[in-house]
């Protein structure tokens, strides 16, 4: 049985780093591109909890959610750069 606790302890650091630099980012792109690194680290959590549940939902779930979060930043990018939708 693989021990999970440390690779979900390295996940909740990288988070809170990245969470740091979401709230004290110096402008609005640094702050896109952590909440983006962010979106990331939750669908790696997403797939660690799947296997370690042995769950394909939780494989579903990330699936989808890594597709609406690329959306999202796409949109915050637009927005961002002044450009019409």
């Amino acid at each position: 049985m693989i021990d999970w606790f440390p690779v979900i302890i390295a996940l909740a650091v990288c988070l809170i780093i990245i969470m740091v630099r979401v709230f004290i980012g110096p402008g609005a792109p640094t702050r896109l591109v952590a909440f983006d690194t962010a979106n990331t680290i939750v669908v790696t959590g997403l797939v660690v909890v799947g296997m370690m549940f042995n769950h394909v939902i939780f494989i579903d779930v990330a699936i989808v959610y890594a597709l609406l979060s690329f959306v999202m930043t796409l949109y915050v990018a637009k927005y961002i750069q002044g450009d019409k939708f």
